[in-house]
Parts: structure tokens; C-alpha cells; sequence
């Protein structure tokens, strides 16, 4: 039963490294921002559910910083319920698009 433990946790921490290794690719997140766009590419904008918040602009953001970010609303890690809501729907490759397209921006 401990062998089966351990093979079974190997596994888990080879498919976390995997995501986390996953290379984004900027290109094939065009179609992936729709969502982004109206709220993270208006300079000021606030939003205000569940209540005012300003907005950040993820342009040129660390792509690591943004990965991040998004896999822990992902995991409920971070709770604003609207971005909570759009990064469960995301893959861990979307992730790492989405994240190397703001990143490689100004």
C-alpha cells in the first residue's frame, strides 16, 4: 500500500511539473483573450462587481507573474468571482498562451 502511495504521488508531482513546464505559445492566444480584453486592455478601467476595483493592464506583465495569477484563481486560491469563473474554464495550456501574450506586450 506505501509503494502504491508513493507511485501514485510521483505521478500527481510529474503532471503538476508538466503544466507548470507547459510553453505558451502568444500566437495561439489571439482567440483565447475575448475575455481579457474588455476589462484588462481599457487603461483606468474599473470594474465594479463585487465591488469597485481597479483593473490591472496585463501588457508586458512578467509572464510568470500572470500564469501564476491565473492558476490561482483557477484553484480558488484568489476569489474575484469573475476572474475565478473565467480561469476554471481555462486549460493549463490556455494559461500559458494567454500569459506569453500579455507578457510579450508593452
Amino acid at each position: 500500500m506505501k509503494k502504491l502511495f508513493v507511485l501514485l504521488a510521483l505521478a500527481g508531482v510529474t503532471q503538476l511539473s508538466a503544466a507548470a513546464d507547459a510553453a505558451g505559445d502568444s500566437n495561439a492566444a489571439k482567440n483565447k483573450v475575448a475575455m481579457c480584453i474588455g476589462c484588462h486592455g481599457i487603461a483606468g478601467y474599473k470594474a465594479t462587481f463585487p465591488e469597485v476595483y481597479r483593473v490591472p493592464m496585463l501588457g508586458g506583465q512578467s509572464e510568470k507573474y500572470i500564469a501564476a495569477a491565473l492558476s490561482a484563481y483557477k484553484k480558488g486560491e484568489r476569489n474575484h468571482p469573475s476572474m475565478v469563473g473565467i480561469a476554471k474554464g481555462l486549460s493549463e495550456q490556455d494559461i500559458a498562451d494567454i500569459a506569453a501574450y500579455y507578457a510579450q506586450q508593452k
